[in-house]
């Protein structure tokens, strides 16, 4: 049996290295989240029912529901749609495409937010007055907030369908075409199914980028309590005003929510890969 070529790193280099690792995320990751699950249940879940019970806060977790949930159907669309058209067309400027879906994975939020005002702000933006005038109210209002959600999540989908679309070709698909299935047809028979998994995968992890979406929505939104707060705002204005048992927990269900998506990719994969 011919040996290994791969060289094993002796035993106390590969020690200090996990250990190096490990500190790193426990000090990065792990405990600070830890230290907000603590403070959230120090004395069991009287802070978490407290804030659960704060109108602000019901109507918070709401408002960040409906944004990330037309965020995340908005970007299923867009995205398979955008993969799609990467993968099996050939068309001047795909490179380009293609280097400004990442866009938003390399500018600050606030950037992004600031870029939809000047375009739909109802006083000086491009769009903003004509809206305003037939009575759609894009900034401060919830579509402006969806469309800043979906601008900054939009790359999750597209780069979790684009390498799926590449290994599978499209042999299956031009022979279904040869044997006179439509469009319609062949992408319900035979694309969707080869990239399910990559669909869900991507709306996954766009669904817990969505949920905890900062900067670009409070740009956007104005920050109105009661109207346009999402919950990631409600954290910052009850930790600002010194309710920080409230802001412990609206955090923790934003936590909570994404490591629960997290763990459903995590168990997905291994499924699929098997």
């Amino acid at each position: 049996m011919a040996r290994s070529s791969r060289v094993r790193e002796p035993l106390w280099v590969r020690l200090i290295l996990r250990t190096v690792v490990v500190t790193y995320l426990v000090l990065l990751v792990a405990w600070p989240v830890a230290l907000v699950v603590l403070n959230t249940f120090q004395d069991g879940f009287v802070h978490m029912a407290e804030a659960l019970a704060d109108p602000v806060v019901q109507n918070a977790l709401r408002l960040t529901a409906v944004v990330a949930v037309s965020a995340v159907v908005i970007n299923l669309l867009f995205g398979v749609t955008i993969s799609l058209l990467l993968v099996r067309y050939e068309f001047p400027g795909k490179r380009a495409l293609s280097a400004m879906i990442d866009v938003p994975l390399s500018v600050s939020p606030v950037v992004v937010g600031l870029a939809l005002l000047l375009v739909y702000g109802s006083r000086t933006g491009w769009f903003g007055p004509a809206l305003a005038d037939a009575g759609i109210q894009m900034v401060f209002a919830t579509p402006a907030m969806v469309m800043a959600t979906a601008f900054v999540a939009l790359p999750l989908v597209i780069r979790e369908v684009v390498p799926v679309l590449e290994e599978v070709g499209d042999e299956q698909e031009q022979a279904a075409r040869s044997l006179g299935a439509g469009g319609a047809q062949t992408f319900w028979r035979i694309t969707l199914p080869s990239i399910k998994w990559a669909v869900v995968y991507g709306v996954v992890l766009s669904l817990a980028r969505s949920l905890g979406e900062f900067g670009a929505v409070k740009v956007v939104s104005g920050n109105i309590v009661g109207r346009t707060q999402t919950a990631t705002l409600v954290v910052e204005q009850k930790y600002q005003n010194f309710e920080q048992t409230t802001a412990y927990s609206v955090a923790f269900l934003l936590a909570f929510a994404s490591v629960v998506c997290i763990v459903v990719v995590s168990i997905l994969r291994p499924k699929e890969e098997s």
